[in-house]
C-alpha cells in the first residue's frame, strides 16, 4: 500500500484517475515532453492522461511493479503541479515531470529525495537508476546533487529524436550517507 508523502513545500498524493484532468492541462508542453521516451504519444491525444492513468500507472500500482505520486504544494493542495513515480524494472526506476510555472524552484529536488527515501527505506530495493538525456542539464544536475554516480552511456529515442542518454545510480549505503551528510 502506497503511503502520501510531505516534504517542506510539498505534497506527494498516490495518483489516482481524478488526476487525469489536471494532468492533462499541465503535461503536454514540448519543454516538459521533449525529453520523454518515444512511447510518449505525441501530439498528446485528449485522454491521453487518463488513459496514462488508467492503462499504465494504476495497473503498476496495483501489481507492485511501480509507484506514482501527484505533486502538490503544500499551500494548494487541491492543485497537481506534477508526477513522480517509481518503476521497478530497467535502468529508469525513477521518472518525473514538472508543470512549467514551478520549473527551476528546486521542488523536483525536494521530491526526489522523498522517493529516493521511499525506494531504499520502505521497498528495499539495494540500487536506484535512472536515465536521461545527456541534454537534460537541469535532470542531470538532480541526480549530481543527490550523489548519483554517472555508470553508463547509451542512445535512446525520445519524443525530440535519437539522443545521447546517460544511465545513473546510487547505492542503498550510497544514499544513506548522502542523507547524513545532509540532513540538518
Amino acid at each position: 500500500m502506497m503511503r502520501e508523502g510531505r516534504t517542506e513545500r510539498l505534497i506527494l498524493r498516490p495518483l489516482e484517475v481524478a488526476d487525469a484532468a489536471q494532468m492533462q492541462v499541465s503535461f503536454p508542453h514540448w519543454p516538459i515532453v521533449r525529453y520523454l521516451k518515444k512511447r510518449v504519444p505525441w501530439p498528446y491525444p485528449p485522454n491521453g492522461a487518463l488513459t496514462f492513468c488508467r492503462e499504465v500507472a494504476l495497473p503498476q500500482m496495483r501489481s507492485g511493479e511501480g509507484w506514482h505520486w501527484s505533486l502538490r504544494l503544500v499551500e494548494q493542495p487541491d492543485q497537481l503541479i506534477g508526477s513522480i513515480n517509481l518503476r521497478r524494472a530497467g535502468t529508469g526506476n525513477r521518472g518525473f515531470w514538472l508543470g512549467l510555472p514551478w520549473q527551476g524552484r528546486g521542488l523536483m529536488s525536494e521530491a526526489c529525495a522523498w522517493v529516493n527515501n521511499y525506494w531504499f527505506e520502505e521497498l528495499r530495493f539495494p540500487v536506484l537508476r535512472v536515465s536521461k538525456a545527456a541534454e537534460n542539464a537541469a535532470s542531470r544536475r538532480i541526480s549530481e546533487k543527490q550523489g548519483m554516480r554517472l555508470v553508463g552511456r547509451v542512445e535512446r529515442e525520445y519524443l525530440s529524436g535519437w539522443l545521447p542518454t546517460e544511465i545513473w545510480e546510487i547505492t542503498a549505503e550510497e544514499w544513506q550517507a548522502w542523507k547524513t551528510a545532509h540532513s540538518g
